[in-house]
């Protein structure tokens, strides 16, 4: 006799993975039920990508309203208001928080407002005491930022705190290299704050490519931001005016107002319960997982940023929604992760696919690069010297395009679908043959030299 149980899936977290696999597993007939102890969105709507992309759009007015007069615009008496950006900002997170719940719910997906621990391969206990069964369970709760450890830490804030803050501060040091450091680092300078960024190495960005990380720090530099490198935290104290005063390595010690932590993410896998049937962890914290998304339990899977793979958000939707056809619709799916292409939001932004120029040629040997060095015609206009930088990499065996990157407004918007062709393994002559839209900045893409 078949054994029973509550639910065919019983999903913990309901970020961007675990919602879009609990939605498509309850379209192909499961029984599903989804627990979440803070919002339903996870990262990605609530305290990540699409509040941070809306900061990102209220900083890009700074240059814009400036660049107006040149374009024959009177632009008088210009205030920025930090409450009005981030209540309006709140507001439509709100908004997402309500639709994905509606979304769940809409597919007649259970949802349990509180958190949830597994308590063997098949079972789950909830916050109130309730324990449930379910024949797969779902791991998806993500990751939080890294904290690091020095006397004082309590008093600086991570990306999950800077969407919430009372004021802006006039004098921010962000600690990092990475993606969020240089996004918020560009989001604050435009607004006004006094920007350093601190960071251990002296690399920035190091998945991307060389040309782009110098080019970034370059423009960085020129706008104003501050750059301390081989900068280790040592201590954080408030100082009797007030102000937080931050001991580094091998730099002197500066007074912000504000220090705001950017130096990674951890996988929330601690008090779960993984122990309790036998899922494994690396080293990290995350969860070990095969191309299926299964752990070392065979009845536990996992995906998103709870697992040592790409934290992207299209990346756990990708890996939600092969798990729910791999499992409940009969077609085993495994996500392809070999050409993923990112962007970083900062000022200018760098969006980019593929292999790097200096990965392309330890791993094929001989490449040809292509690349235009330009200034956008609304920059000269403008009377802005900040230009952009265009890159092609390609094998030189066959013309194969294997990398794309990009650095320059709209970057992102320009790359999803030069992606496309990269994906497909299309070479420098299908771009050659490809007639120019004119003027625009894509149509360096197919000018290269």
């Amino acid at each position: 006799m078949a054994e029973t149980y509550d639910y065919d899936l019983f999903t913990i977290g309901a970020g961007s993975g675990g919602t879009r696999a609990s939605r498509v597993s309850a379209g192909h007939g499961a029984k599903v039920a989804i627990a979440e102890e803070y919002r339903v969105g996870g990262t990605c709507v609530i305290r990540g990508c699409v509040p941070k992309k809306m900061l990102i759009y209220g900083a890009h007015f700074a240059e814009d309203l400036e660049d107006a007069q040149r374009f024959g615009w009177t632009v008088d008496n210009c205030t920025f208001d930090w409450k009005t950006l981030r209540d309006n900002v709140q507001d439509d997170v709100d908004r997402l928080n309500g639709a994905y719940t509606d979304t769940l719910e809409n597919h007649g997906v259970e949802i349990f407002h509180e958190r949830a621990e597994i308590t063997g391969p098949h079972s789950v206990k909830l916050a109130s005491g309730r324990e449930v069964t379910a024949k797969y369970i779902l791991v998806a709760c993500g990751a939080r930022p890294h904290v690091p450890e020095c006397g004082g830490s309590d008093l600086g804030i991570t990306s999950n705190d800077a969407f919430h803050l009372e004021e802006l501060p006039k004098r921010i040091l962000i600690a990092g290299g990475g993606y969020i450091a240089n996004e918020f680092a560009g989001i604050f300078n435009e607004f006004g704050t006094k920007v350093t960024i601190i960071n251990r190495s002296k690399t920035l960005l190091r998945q991307y490519d060389q040309a782009l990380r110098d080019r970034l720090l370059q423009i960085s530099i020129a706008k104003g931001i501050d750059f301390r490198f081989d900068a280790e935290f040592e201590s954080i104290e408030r100082t009797d005016e007030g102000c937080l005063r931050v001991h580094m390595s091998n730099h002197e010690p500066m007074d912000v107002d504000c220090v705001m932590y950017a130096t990674g993410r951890v996988p929330n896998t601690e008090g779960l319960g993984l122990e309790n049937a036998g899922v494994e962890l690396d080293e990290k914290g995350a969860i070990k997982v095969d191309e299926y998304s299964q752990t070392s339990c065979e009845s536990i899977y996992a995906v998103g940023d709870c697992t040592p793979r790409i934290q992207l958000t299209p990346v756990a939707i990708r890996e939600g929604q092969a798990f729910a056809d791999t499992i409940f619709g009969g077609n085993k799916t495994a996500v392809d992760l070999s050409c993923v292409p990112s962007a970083v939001f900062s000022h200018p932004p760098i969006a980019s696919v593929g292999l790097t120029e200096g990965d392309a040629k330890n791993k094929l040997g001989s490449v040809k690069v292509y690349q235009s060095d330009f200034r956008p015609m609304k920059n000269v206009l403008a009377g802005r010297d900040e230009r952009s930088l265009y890159k092609m990499v390609c094998d030189a065996a066959n013309d194969r395009i294997v990398g794309i990157h990009l650095i320059g407004p709209d970057a992102p918007e320009i790359l999803q679908a030069a992606a496309v062709a990269v994906k497909a393994g299309l070479t420098k002559a299908d771009f050659d043959a490809t007639v120019a839209i004119h003027p625009t900045m894509a149509e360096e893409l197919v000018l290269l030299k």
